[in-house]
């Protein structure tokens, strides 16, 4: 777990399976000069001190509806499109885009419906959560569009990069999570199942996307974890510099740049930029 503030998101969803103390949460985060954070978790339904596991699903399935929201103003699917676009081999021969903790699934399904990528592109989403790689494939299914969503580690060897298919791994709104020492191995990863490019986005971290987000948040979202996390997020965003420098450690074959908007004129959808590496 990351040193310094949290999201409360990281807490209620850890991947480890097991039940969340309610109480043991609220005091991690006031450990860390969060108040406010520890009292919105101390308002969560809890059963005998746990938190209400139903309860907590309905709850991140509401959130990830407010980040698909947001995720279409930033235009994620449009954009991560035309980035992916530059990075297909010419020809037919079979690609397959893996969404890394694709949450809802909103940006491959913008992707499909739009048929902003050719059909010989395979989308894959990706995640942890299993709740949420459900109602991405339900959505999917519903919306009748040609994608898919697995449940489980990306980077698992056989779950969805698979041998002789040339494979490009994306993200958005996924590094922040990570703690700048595990950048490293989030990069290795990727490096030893050898594909083809990565184009992972993230927020720009500035004075700016910090004030923007919490207007924006304050503005647009309903639940306090997305209002308190949203601007959480901004704060925790790695400089490119770090970013760059652990991309060369983990995956040196790859030629890494992170594509910044212009800093002197910045636009509002700048605030998120892609780290784009490509296998030499």
């Amino acid at each position: 777990m990351r040193e310094g503030p949290l999201e409360i998101t990281d807490l209620l969803w850890s991947g480890s399976g097991e039940p969340v103390v309610r109480e043991d949460a609220v005091a991690l985060l006031r450990s860390r000069g969060q108040p406010q954070a520890a009292r919105i978790v101390s308002l969560l339904p809890a059963r005998d001190g746990v938190l209400d596991a139903e309860a907590t699903d309905a709850l991140g399935l509401r959130i990830h509806r407010e980040l698909q929201r947001l995720g279409e103003e930033l235009q994620l699917g449009r954009r991560v499109a035309s980035v992916v676009r530059t990075l297909l081999p010419a020809g037919s021969e079979p690609v397959r885009v893996v969404d890394v903790g694709c949450g809802l699934g909103h940006v491959l399904r913008a992707i499909a419906v739009r048929g902003d990528l050719p059909e010989h592109v395979e989308l894959v989403g990706v995640d942890l959560n299993p709740v949420l790689a459900d109602e991405a494939a339900r959505l999917s299914a519903v919306e009748g569009l040609r994608c898919r969503f697995v449940a489980g580690d990306a980077f698992e060897p056989g779950l969805v990069v698979e041998d002789g298919t040339r494979t490009v791994v994306v993200s958005s709104g996924l590094m922040h999570h990570l703690a700048p020492e595990d950048l490293d191995g989030f990069f290795a990863a990727q490096a030893r199942l050898e594909v083809a490019a990565f184009a992972h986005w993230d927020i720009a971290p500035c004075l700016w996307s910090t004030m923007g987000a919490w207007l924006f948040h304050q503005a647009r979202m309903r639940e306090a974890v997305s209002r308190h996390d949203g601007v959480m997020s901004a704060r925790r965003a790695h400089p490119a510099e770090t970013l760059l420098a652990a991309a060369g450690r983990g995956a040196p074959d790859y030629a890494a740049e992170v594509r910044e908007g212009s800093r002197w004129r910045p636009k509002a959808l700048d605030v998120l930029r892609p780290l784009v590496g490509v296998r030499r």
